[in-house]
């Protein structure tokens, strides 16, 4: 794609560049552009925000990091690579790994600064299709967390084509299925739970809630990527018997769009820890027999996290 560097500063994020309606659940607060493809983007994570709650007692909820990963991405492309605000944006894989020290939720500002290195870029008719980010975020001037994205954009018709008749589903009611008590997937409402009882140990039915503020920002023809996320934390929470669970590391891709008509079904299985004082749980989404996501969730281990010690210099790198 033909871009000249222009060193565009702005400092009001419009909603549609991060798809957020509620001003409370947009994470960018500007950006800058520092060369070519190169980003400064400015963030303020929610000092209280009724689903990005602290968790682990004071640390920040680490999916804070893949949500700002994922709206920074979104923002550049919309802002800088003129993606059209009606176009489809889809995330096809996410990672992050985070200082749990630098999570702590108190002695620091919520002011985020998340430099954006965008590389990949693929442009058909004019018009950017494929994108992927690198991201280094620090905080207080202290390295916080690295991740990146990949994600692709399809014009609103493009994707009318695409979809068919699954386009009937946009905005239908989904039976709300009893959740799992929220206290031991680390939450505290049932309205954020999302994950239903299954049909054997260590599986679990995803729990579709299209009501939910945060989760279902509007309506949909499918199950946002945001709600997988949070179901595979929930189930790596079940797996490892901890409320208190700090996934201080999360890879995640996604393999097709998970519908809203059929059970989505959420396995877990225990693997070694990247590394030592740690715990590692992979999580794959299955539908219809096929695979929708996998994710590999890492943490400190339950004596590191009840300890409340050496969190981050063991994760650090």
């Amino acid at each position: 794609m033909d871009r000249n560097f222009r060193g565009t500063t702005s400092t009001c994020v419009p909603g549609e560049f991060v798809h957020r309606a509620d001003p409370a659940d947009i994470i960018p607060t500007g950006w800058t552009q520092l060369a070519e493809n190169r980003f400064s983007v400015s963030a303020r994570w929610p000092a209280e925000h009724p689903f990005f709650s602290p968790v682990a007692g004071d640390r920040h909820d680490p999916v804070l990091v893949a949500e700002t990963i994922r709206q920074a991405t979104m923002l550049v492309a919309h802002a800088e690579f003129g993606v059209p605000v009606e176009d489809q944006f889809v995330m096809w894989g996410l990672h992050y790994t985070a200082d749990a020290e630098a999570l702590a939720v108190d002695g620091l500002s919520s002011d985020v600064t998340v430099d954006v290195i965008c590389s990949d870029l693929d442009s058909r008719r004019g018009g950017l299709r494929n994108l992927r980010t690198t991201m280094v975020l620090t905080r207080d001037g202290r390295h916080l967390a690295t991740g990146g994205a990949a994600a692709r954009s399809t014009s609103a018709l493009a994707y009318r084509r695409v979809r068919g008749e699954r386009m009937a589903a946009l905005g239908r009611p989904v039976p709300l299925i009893p959740g799992v008590t929220p206290q031991l997937v680390g939450r505290e409402h049932a309205k954020d739970v999302v994950l239903g009882p299954g049909t054997r140990p260590g599986q679990w039915q995803l729990r579709i809630n299209t009501q939910h503020p945060t989760l279902f920002r509007r309506p949909n023809d499918h199950i946002p990527g945001m709600v997988l996320l949070e179901a595979a934390r929930q189930a790596a929470t079940l797996t490892l018997g901890s409320g208190a669970y700090l996934p201080t590391a999360m890879d995640v891709s996604f393999s097709r769009y998970a519908e809203l008509d059929s059970p989505c079904w959420i396995e877990t299985e225990s693997l070694p820890g990247a590394a030592p004082g740690t715990e590692t749980v992979r999580v794959t989404g299955l539908q219809d027999g096929r695979p929708v996501f996998l994710s590999t969730l890492t943490s400190p281990s339950r004596d590191l996290t009840a300890a409340g010690a050496g969190l981050g210099s063991r994760l650090a790198g």
